[in-house]
């Protein structure tokens, strides 16, 4: 691949590292693997079914109703047992989908929700069931898995009752959202176990457990930045709410009490809990991730109590882990910091002989769209970050190039961030100077759409072109090519649809460019992201992780803003009473009523841009409807002005 790839992007006479990036092993996706013939027949995994839903056209009305002032079922949000007798699959089809699966020798468990049943056996099993064998592969990365060796065939006594099987395959991973500044130590600062020595603020502000310090920013510059102290004034710190985290690695709790006690934040004690899916429980280099999630929504709500909801990066884990945070109903808001492109669950990236114009889900979007339906009738409110690659989501995973081996790189957003359930977390840049190896001072001015465009020409004007390639580092942002858009942004001025002449290309160094998929061209689709915050890791912030060494500087990315936005909507939720349920009709709404201004809950983000979306007046798919102001987005909500105006 590019040597160029921004993870590795500055130059060794730069002598500045980027560190802390997770590498996606969906190249294979891609790219041919060699099958190395039929995995172990005994081999034991969980595969999990989906089941269709009833009345979905009523559901989403019914959703919508929920978030609409003087609707007669606004806020009345229902119980997962009222979710399953509604729209959830009857116990007839369950039961015919059982007996289908005991004739197979599987046993299922069934979600409360009636959404999904969870089966247990062999991989032998499960190929015999849906008549195919079951192969394992390496990939050109030399990543080692199995998944079937052709399509998956349902029974005819099931086939209109399933519309996915997702755990077959345990080769798709996906990718945390953090990233670290290439301005700071690659080295942790401060050891966990010695969080006393830390020195106190030199410039405190009016949250005692700010910095001001671009680059060690706490969650007290965040209530700073986005003006959520007087929630805090008001006794507003998340008590009787809880939140929950859906992550792909387990972490150690200890890190997030660290965290707080090293800034100086009083916070509800013995509030976490871990819930551990398909076998999770493991602390690997995705651990970090994990810590700093809890560390910023728990810091942000701090007597909100935490359910962490751990399951293995591959196959199924993902969906199991989101299905069971919202079928356990506990969580009133709920965020994931973990992702990959939406463009990975097409046909034509993983079906042999698709056509490279077929983007059919044979992926998770499916999946994910029916559990977030559910999540917004229950009124749980759900984020997710819209990744690091900017406009193009593709390359912190594939890279960009023109050179053999290489991938082109087209317009493209993150799932499950660009599902039109969930509500997605983009990334600003906020005023600070800068410097780099002795060169002048510069300055963002003002809050911008972060990308690191602006370090790049920094280093162009400075140093000379070509001496640095950060493309295409920045907050996530563009038009779904899978979702249309969604009924709260057909008004939205600013919304566009999909560009023409956007491809997936690998330069095959045998056969030369090989088009691999062509993206649709004028798509009428969701665009993402939704709400933005403080994102840029030179802007950025301080975390412990224990598995990363210790504290933390420079650490930043939209896994950042996905947790924040989750700890105030905890906070949301103690100050009105009730849960927000799905933000994305309400903030639409209020951002079409009432605009921008010092009374308005939101701060237009008009400078930057993510590589391709600039930052203008209005909606734009680089910071979305742009920045909060928590206070004054608390009264709307509280006082129900949102619904008289």
């Amino acid at each position: 691949m590019n040597s160029k790839l921004h993870r590795t992007a500055l130059a060794a006479s730069l002598a500045l590292i980027l560190s802390g990036l997770a590498t996606l092993a969906s190249a294979a996706d891609t790219l041919p693997s060699t099958d190395m013939g039929a995995a172990s027949n005994t081999q034991a995994t969980t595969v999990t079914l989906m089941l269709r839903l009833h009345n979905q056209d009523a559901l989403e009305q019914y959703i919508q109703d929920t978030v609409t002032p003087g609707n007669r079922n606004f806020q009345k949000f229902i119980s997962t047992a009222d979710f399953a007798s509604k729209y959830g699959a009857t116990n007839a089809e369950i039961a015919q989908v059982q007996a289908f699966l005991k004739k197979q020798g599987l046993t299922g468990l069934v979600l409360d929700s009636h959404q999904a049943i969870r089966v247990t056996g062999t991989l032998a099993q499960f190929g015999a069931a849906f008549q195919t064998s079951i192969h394992d592969y390496v990939s050109p990365t030399g990543q080692r898995f199995h998944r079937p060796a052709k399509s998956v065939v349902l029974p005819s006594s099931i086939a209109n009752l399933v519309v996915s099987t997702s755990g077959l395959s345990n080769e798709r991973t996906y990718l945390s959202h953090r990233m670290r500044s290439p301005s700071f130590p690659s080295t942790p600062t401060l050891n966990a176990k010695s969080a006393a020595k830390v020195t106190p603020p030199q410039n405190p502000t009016s949250n005692p457990t700010a910095t001001g310090e671009p680059g060690s920013f706490t969650v007290g510059d965040v209530a700073d930045m986005y003006d959520i102290n007087p929630l805090y004034k008001r006794g507003i710190t998340g008590k009787g709410s809880t939140l929950a985290i859906v992550t792909l690695s387990d972490f150690f709790p200890e890190d997030a009490t660290t965290y707080w006690t090293t800034i100086g934040l009083a916070t509800k004690a013995n509030r976490i809990t871990r819930v551990h899916v398909d076998g999770g429980g493991v602390i690997d280099d995705g651990s970090g991730e994990t810590a700093l999630d809890v560390e910023q929504s728990g810091g942000l709500a701090p007597f909100a109590n935490i359910i962490v909801y751990d399951a293995p990066n591959a196959g199924n884990g993902f969906t199991d882990a989101f299905a069971q945070a919202i079928s356990d109903n506990k969580a009133e808001s709920i965020s994931t910091s973990w992702g990959s492109p939406e463009i990975f669950n097409f046909a034509a990236l993983n079906v042999d002989g698709a056509k490279n114009t077929d983007t059919t889900d044979v992926g998770d979007l499916v999946a994910f769209h029916q559990l977030f339906m559910e999540a917004a009738a229950q009124g749980q409110s759900v984020f997710a970050a819209t990744g690091d690659s900017g406009a193009y989501d593709t390359v912190r995973g594939l890279g960009t190039g023109t050179g053999p081996n290489e991938f082109s790189a087209p317009l493209t957003v993150d799932s499950p961030a660009s599902d039109p359930y969930i509500t997605g977390a983009g990334g600003t840049t906020v005023p600070f100077t800068y410097s780099f190896r002795g060169g002048p001072t510069a300055a963002i001015t003002k809050e911008s759409v972060w990308s690191w465009r602006y370090i790049q020409d920094y280093f162009d004007k400075n140093v000379g072109p070509g001496s640095i390639d950060l493309f295409a580092s920045g907050g996530g942002g563009g038009v779904s090519v899978y979702w249309r858009t969604p009924f709260y942004q057909l008004f939205t001025k600013g919304i566009r649809n999909s560009e023409t002449k956007q491809s997936l290309v690998f330069n095959d160094p045998a056969a030369g460019p090989t088009t691999l998929l062509k993206l649709p061209a004028n798509f009428h689709g969701r665009n993402l992201p939704d709400i933005s915050l403080n994102a840029d890791p030179e802007t950025g912030y301080i975390f412990v992780s224990t598995s990363d060494g210790g504290l933390l500087s420079g650490e930043g990315g939209t896994s950042f803003v996905a947790p924040q936005l989750n700890g105030i909507s905890a906070l949301l939720r103690q100050s009105s009473g009730h849960r927000i349920g799905l933000w994305n009709p309400q903030v639409y709404a209020m951002q079409l009523l009432f605009g921008y201004g010092k009374f308005t809950p939101f701060n237009d983000i008009k400078a930057g841009d993510n590589w391709f979306y600039k930052g203008i007046g209005g909606y734009e798919p680089g910071a979305g409807i742009g920045t909060l102001d928590v206070a004054n987005l608390d009264l709307y909500i509280r006082t129900g002005l949102f619904g008289f105006l």
